[in-house]
């Protein structure tokens, strides 16, 4: 049985899937060539991430698909509930991925309160020519330790973030509409833990309190945040998006930055992907990423491993 990953998969989920038998193709078939490349290579199970829709449209031209698997969590680039009635499976991979999305969220976290977004711009033009001027200018950092997170989502992803905030020393407070609380366990390396449980509040007060907020909620029709919440924030407040285009309205983000509401935000998603507004990329006070939170090394083995067993398990 052939398995197209359309949009890659690690060489531990090629391996995995080669040793039960399955033939694993990788090419990257461009989106209006799918149906055709699926039908004429009697594909049975389709792989994709990001950038690979599978829609009505695909669902019904490829009547030999059994299987749509999603390597990461959200699945809004697929329509799974139409693609169910039509008795496919499809399948993601919901934890594999929650660590190295929370830990992007510290990077862009430890690089706007230091002022590295907009550094690493200006060293290269001026460093040699005003290293005093640029040292002065980036001389008002401040520490995440002692500060309060507001966590938007308090799924896996929204936990893990809490994981790292605890470890640091942050008052880690969440807002979610189907979590009560959370347990959440902070590991140390030597193997020893403590756990710190966390109970949910409603958005308003996240919002008033918080000094830095990180989203992690599904796709959805309307804005989480918009720009009624950006005037809810303490004034010079931060904003992280590594979960969803869409979710927040980046026209209200600018004016925030502009205003002074926002001291900077962080975007690893974006409305219009894969082309952001050109306001965004050029703005001085927004930390950028390509949608790379789960594009860590291990994350992907994780996706792979895990999309293999649950292939194995349902088409064999």
């Amino acid at each position: 049985m052939k398995i197209l990953a359309n949009d890659g998969i690690s060489q531990t989920g090629i391996d995995a899937l080669t040793a039960d038998d399955f033939e694993v193709i990788t090419t990257n078939v461009a989106q209006e060539q799918l149906v055709n490349y699926i039908n004429s290579n009697e594909i049975v199970g389709l792989l994709v991430r990001s950038a690979t829709t599978a829609r009505k449209e695909l669902i019904d031209q490829c009547p030999n698909l059994k299987l749509i698997g999603r390597g990461g969590v959200g699945m809004d680039n697929i329509d799974v509930e139409y693609a169910k009635s039509k008795g496919l499976h499809v399948i993601n991979t919901p934890a594999a991925s929650s660590a190295s999305v929370a830990e992007l969220v510290f990077a862009h976290l430890y690089g706007g309160v230091r002022f590295l977004y907009d550094a690493n711009r200006s060293m290269p033009l001026e460093g040699e020519t005003n290293f005093k001027g640029l040292k002065k200018a980036y001389a008002k950092g401040v520490e995440l330790r002692g500060k309060t997170l507001g966590i938007i989502g308090f799924g896996r992803i929204g936990q893990e973030v809490a994981r790292i905030g605890l470890g640091i020393g942050m008052n880690v407070i969440a807002a979610d509409k189907f979590i009560d609380k959370a347990a959440i366990k902070v590991s140390l390396f030597s193997g020893a833990s403590v756990t710190e449980e966390i109970k949910t509040q409603d958005m308003d007060s996240l919002l008033e309190q918080a000094d830095f907020i990180s989203l992690h909620v599904p796709a959805q029709k309307d804005y989480v945040i918009d720009k009624a919440a950006f005037s809810k924030m303490k004034k010079g407040a931060a904003i992280i998006n590594a979960a969803r285009g869409g979710v927040l309205d980046e026209v209200a983000l600018v004016d925030a930055l502009d205003s002074g509401q926002l001291s900077f935000a962080g975007l690893d998603t974006f409305e219009n992907e894969p082309k952001p507004e050109i306001k965004l990329l050029m703005h001085d006070k927004i930390s950028l990423t390509p949608h790379i939170g789960a594009a860590t090394l291990e994350a992907q083995d994780r996706i792979g491993e895990e999309l293999a067993s649950q292939i194995a398990s349902l088409l064999k």
